[in-house]
């Protein structure tokens, strides 16, 4: 029992936990339990009050309802990061932002030109702009303490900037039509929130109350409702104003880690990792659309996110995140490459499912592998451990290893 309880209070726990799941999900999904994978996440679930109804398989309840716990946890911790952390430094907001946008435009164009001559695949040049979150991060945790705060932030930053764009490109590209009355339902839950939080209100129960109002607008408007999540989290007050000691967000913040790490993020790898591989061949594997997804994500992600980095750094538009190098921006733009998820919805969005021609998820499996495994060795080899000589010096040139006597 006590060994359980240390593992869980590993930092890498999550990350190790998120990365089980999926394999689980890809083992089950290939497997004669295949039948009984396929009948959990399709399961119809059904919540209606009145006329009001939300009806949806159990995979998009994980997808639109539990990620939003997730993105609400993440909205916290940026906004404690802006506040009074890494990125109280506009100069540090700058980079990630423009390192999202120049993470979205390159994989979109590389994509482009395996597909510019068939109007019906072009129709997926976003699937390899988005960054998943969950992975990138479950990625790196597995580096443990060891990885500097900055980075972590940075990459956050970065993966937030980028979900935020991939909202946007689906609203304005792959949506077929908005509730403009479900979004002004959500435009009239932001005054709510803005009165208590300028109020004091410190008690989280009404901020969840008319976010969860917001969730369901955002839901039926047809923008993705994990939105919610992170427009909720810049609401909830830093500070108690009558005891300045107590952070109502900090105290939040800390109640959701666990059920976020080792709840929410897992079930969601299991419900959308489970992706058969039966009848892959090296024709499906060289089609244009997951070539250009895979390569998108692999290529595309690092040259512009590197490619923005090294702009804003050369008109000095912003500084290095602390204690972190080139080369260790250079692991982070690889994991970017990560695109599972928001790939994966993007992709059903433009194919409208698998096309019997090409499966656009092998791209996203194997884009993501690669991103992920070449940036979390670069990451392990660049990023210097307590327990070893040889640390990273900072020269803002890249990794420089230093022996210490």
């Amino acid at each position: 029992m006590e060994k359980i309880k240390a593992f869980f209070q590993l930092e890498a726990a999550g990350g190790i936990v998120l990365a089980l799941a999926a394999v689980l999900a890809m083992i089950v999904a290939n497997s004669p339990l295949q039948e009984f994978y396929n009948a959990f996440i399709h399961a119809p679930v059904v919540v209606q009050i009145g006329s009001f109804e939300i009806a949806k398989d159990a995979q998009h309840w994980i997808n639109d309802g539990l990620m939003a716990i997730f993105f609400f946890l993440v909205g916290l911790e940026l906004k404690r990061e802006a506040l009074i952390g890494e990125l109280s430094d506009i100069k540090q907001i700058l980079m990630p932002a423009l390192a999202a946008v120049g993470g979205m435009i390159a994989p979109a164009l590389i994509y482009a030109a395996f597909n510019y001559q068939n109007p019906e695949q072009l129709a997926g040049w976003a699937i390899p702009a988005a960054t998943d979150i969950a992975f990138a991060l479950g990625v790196i945790s597995l580096l443990g303490n060891r990885v500097p705060n900055a980075l972590k932030v940075f990459l956050v930053s970065i993966a937030i900037f980028d979900d935020l764009g991939a909202i946007i490109i689906i609203a304005l590209f792959y949506t077929s039509e908005l509730s403009l009355f479900s979004l002004a339902v959500a435009a009239v839950c932001f005054p709510f929130l803005y009165f208590l939080n300028k109020i004091n209100v410190v008690r989280i129960t009404p901020y969840l109350l008319i976010g969860l109002i917001l969730w369901a607008a955002l839901l039926k408007s047809g923008v993705h409702a994990t939105l919610a999540g992170v427009l909720l989290a810049f609401f909830i007050p830093l500070r108690n104003k009558k005891d300045p000691e107590h952070s109502p967000l900090e105290e939040l913040e800390h109640d959701l880690h666990n059920t976020v790490a080792f709840g929410v993020l897992p079930l969601f790898a299991f419900a959308n990792a489970g992706i058969s591989l039966i009848g892959t061949n090296l024709d499906t594997l060289l089609h244009p659309v997951p070539l250009g997804i895979a390569a998108g994500l692999v290529l595309g992600k690092q040259f512009g996110v590197m490619a923005a980095v090294l702009i804003c750094l050369k008109l000095n538009l912003a500084n290095l995140p602390k204690g972190t190098n080139l080369t260790q921006l250079y692991g982070v733009s690889l994991l970017c490459g990560i695109g599972f998820t928001m790939s994966l919805f993007i992709s059903g969005l433009a194919f409208g499912g698998i096309p019997a021609e090409f499966d656009p998820r092998l791209g996203i499996i194997i884009g993501s592998l690669i991103s992920g495994i070449a940036g979390y060795l670069l990451l392990r080899r660049t990023i210097p451990n307590a327990d070893n000589p040889t640390l990273a010096k900072d020269t803002g040139d890249g990794f420089i290893p230093t022996t210490h006597d």
